[in-house]
């Protein structure tokens, strides 16, 4: 699988990362195959968050033996200096390591928000003291909306920034959505870029749900060739897999079959999708 440089880290992961929503609510014995899948595959980058069931606990035992294996990726979406610190304690203790590659101020999705967790006593002062004390290499910050990561950008020097990107915003960027500013200034900035969403295609039509994602994803090869590989034709490093294992086989397959898309093929990729309307977080989901 391709690998790719993860912008000011350095280190070059593959296109896909590990997505450690899809292992929170299934059994070790599960999750355990699902790992094994994603390591013959070459993936070397794991995201995960202390949100996502017991994904922390079902990494957790691989990590004494992979752990140079992976580049580990945790969050926190405590927003206070205190909060922040128990959080980072916890979830070294439940994935049993001594460190993480990257650790993301996660859900920052308004600019109240990032106020909070940059200002004195926020969330941002427990990072930094855990990097000083080299329980941290990388600050990074996730949410769905790129404006926020423009203003975050330009307020702080994270090394990454993990925000949605598909085809379906492509097709109707509006100011909540719209990634290319933020694909400009990272690229200036050298900040590694984490794209989720590839796969999704729209809010669930109906309560009749055969995957466990918070949005339908597209769920034909051919749809996921086209949307994974726009995705990563955009100048992203990686992108998380779905929070759903059934769908990692077609991921995988895309990911290892990506050439980058021409122009024409980009917006020939946008315009199929135009009677999708996009959304862009959980939240917005579930009201609808």
């Amino acid at each position: 699988m391709e690998k790719r440089r993860l912008g000011k880290t350095g280190h070059m992961s593959s296109i896909l990362t590990l997505g450690g929503a899809a292992i929170g609510t299934v059994t070790q014995a599960e999750a355990d195959a699902a790992i094994t899948m994603a390591m013959e595959h070459g993936i070397n980058h794991i995201d995960v968050a202390p949100t996502y069931g017991d994904a922390e606990l079902r990494i957790g035992p691989w990590m004494p033996r992979y752990r140079n294996d992976f580049f580990l990726g945790c969050k926190t979406t405590e927003r206070d200096k205190t909060g922040a610190w128990e959080s980072i304690k916890r979830s070294l203790d439940r994935l049993q390591v001594s460190y993480f590659n990257l650790f993301q101020l996660h859900g920052v999705d308004d600019l109240d928000t990032l106020d909070t967790i940059l200002n004195p006593g926020g969330a941002l002062e427990a990072v930094l003291e855990a990097k000083q004390q080299g329980l941290i290499k990388y600050i990074g910050i996730t949410g769905h909306r790129p404006y926020v990561y423009v203003e975050a950008l330009k307020r702080f020097n994270f090394d990454t920034v993990l925000f949605p990107l598909s085809r379906v915003h492509a097709a109707h960027f509006d100011n909540d959505n719209d990634f290319r500013p933020l694909l400009d200034l990272a690229k200036r900035n050298d900040v590694g870029l984490i794209a989720i969403k590839a796969i999704s295609k729209r809010a669930w039509p109906s309560s009749d749900r055969p995957y466990h994602t918070w949005y339908e994803p597209f769920d034909s090869q051919v749809d996921v060739n086209r949307s994974l590989g726009y995705t990563l034709s955009q100048g992203v490093t990686t992108c998380p897999m779905p929070s759903d294992v059934k769908l990692w086989p077609m991921v995988i397959e895309a990911a290892e079959g990506f050439t980058p898309m021409t122009v024409e093929e980009q917006t020939a990729a946008v315009d199929e999708v135009t009677q999708y309307q996009p959304i862009s977080s959980p939240k917005e989901a579930l009201g609808r």
